[in-house]
């Protein structure tokens, strides 16, 4: 029997019980002792390489409270969007601390990059001329490779990346990088990302050495030396009790290995290298906290609970593991097979499947961990449902709101003429 991990709280049921007082359950905690740790780690880990930078994907939580966090801590900001654009340099990031990572790209993202000198990381070899036009040549062209399908030993082949809409084949790469040096660009970098929350190691040196390998062969065939390699992100988190967390210190020398060898030869130096680990910074240190309200028994055993899918849709689209407690019940054994369910009108509103917990009552506090990253940013609002709140837990142990969970009239205030007034949404007057 495999040993199991112990998956802790960092708060308890009265804190919690204080705090649904004054704002109802669902809500998300983070806490930052956590937080803080695992980008200190993540940073003493690659410091062996000069100019090592974590470009945390914002996307992963975003919150200006957290990314400040990070930036405190060292963290530059990875980015898709306007929006996320906007909370980058709202913290306090600038100019290359920036980097825009988006596919399918609209002209108002191209044009925010620009303009705060951000890394602009293309992914489609027509993006060159288009943003040319658009905005002006970046200073720096960073490009996004997908190698297709590379076989391994017998240990992995990487079919999937054929179907990936992400990244450019070598050969457009090549392409776009000698298009960019007759335009007059001098400084370039390379990005790949092939994985999602992996939990084997070794895909994160196999990103690393064929990055390397095309870094060589860019400088032996156009002259080009890379200023810096993005190794992306995907590593993973151990969701289930069972699953073991990579070891990033033994990746991390690996690659040291390996690009050591390239160094001494000439041929990569000096190159920093890049990450975009959210999962593994955020991702343990975030928990979803909401109430059960009923349990229901029909064929089975249902509890229901405050929360739904709008809240965390990872297990019922994607069919994810979180691990769930019962708070002030941790210490009882599980006796009952219950599906934890959500309101929402769909069969898939459900947190888990025939999962065994301990005897629920309507009132009892659960907890789902590890939400950190890509739990509270893919919230929506199907149902009508409303968007929760959001908590910092500070490290003198207070709970710090950093955001307000929604109301009717957030709901309702994009709709055009029409306005809630008190409890009651009425027509505008003309």
């Amino acid at each position: 029997m495999p040993t199991l991990n112990k998956k802790t709280i960092p708060f308890t049921l009265k804190q919690i019980r204080i705090l649904a007082r004054k704002y109802p359950t669902p809500f998300y905690v983070y806490d930052e002792a956590g937080i803080r740790k695992s980008i200190r780690n993540l940073l003493e880990t690659f410091s062996w390489n000069q100019g090592f930078k974590e470009y945390f994907p914002v996307k992963a939580i975003p919150n200006p409270e957290i990314l400040n966090i990070l930036k405190e801590e060292g963290c530059c900001a990875d980015c898709c969007s306007v929006p996320e654009l906007m909370l980058a340099k709202g913290v306090g990031l600038t100019g290359e601390s920036i980097m825009l990572t988006s596919n399918d790209t609209g002209p108002e993202e191209f044009k925010m990059a620009r303009q705060t000198r951000a890394i602009i990381n293309l992914d489609d070899p027509n993006h060159l001329r288009y943003i040319e036009k658009l905005a002006g040549l970046p200073e720096v062209l960073c490009l996004r490779y997908n190698p297709g399908p590379i076989k391994q030993k017998g240990r992995l082949t990487w079919k999937h990346l054929t179907d990936q809409k992400f990244g450019m084949r070598k050969d457009q790469l090549l392409k776009t990088y000698k298009q960019g040096m007759k335009k007059g660009i001098r400084r370039f970098g390379l990005h790949m990302m092939i994985m999602s929350n992996d939990l084997n190691g070794e895909h994160f040196v196999d990103t690393a050495r064929i990055c390397f390998d095309f870094a060589i062969e860019l400088r032996r065939t156009i002259g080009i030396n890379l200023e810096f390699i993005d190794l992306g992100g995907g590593v993973g988190i151990p969701y289930r009790l069972y699953q073991k967390p990579i070891n990033m210190t033994a990746v991390a020398e690996k690659i040291r290995t390996m690009y050591e060898e390239r160094v001494s030869n000439g041929d990569l130096a000096p190159c920093r290298l890049f990450a975009e680990c959210g999962r593994l910074i955020t991702g343990q240190h975030g928990y979803l906290v909401a109430t059960v309200r009923s349990v229901k028994e029909s064929y089975k055993y249902f509890a229901g609970l405050d929360a739904t899918m709008a809240d965390l849709m990872r297990p019922g689209m994607y069919g994810s593991y979180h691990h769930i407690s019962v708070l002030g019940k941790q210490d009882k054994g599980p006796t009952v097979i219950y599906d934890v369910i959500g309101s929402l009108c769909e069969n898939n509103d459900k947190f888990a499947i025939d999962r065994k917990l301990p005897s629920l009552a309507q009132g009892d506090i659960v907890v789902f961990y590890d939400v950190g990253a890509y739990g509270r940013g893919k919230v929506f609002d199907f149902n009508g449902k409303l968007r929760p709140a959001e908590f910092l837990l500070r490290d003198d142990g207070s709970f710090q709101r950093i955001r307000r969970a929604e109301t009717p009239k957030d709901y309702f205030r994009t709709i055009c003429g029409w306005e809630v007034r008190g409890e009651k949404l009425k027509r505008q007057e003309p």
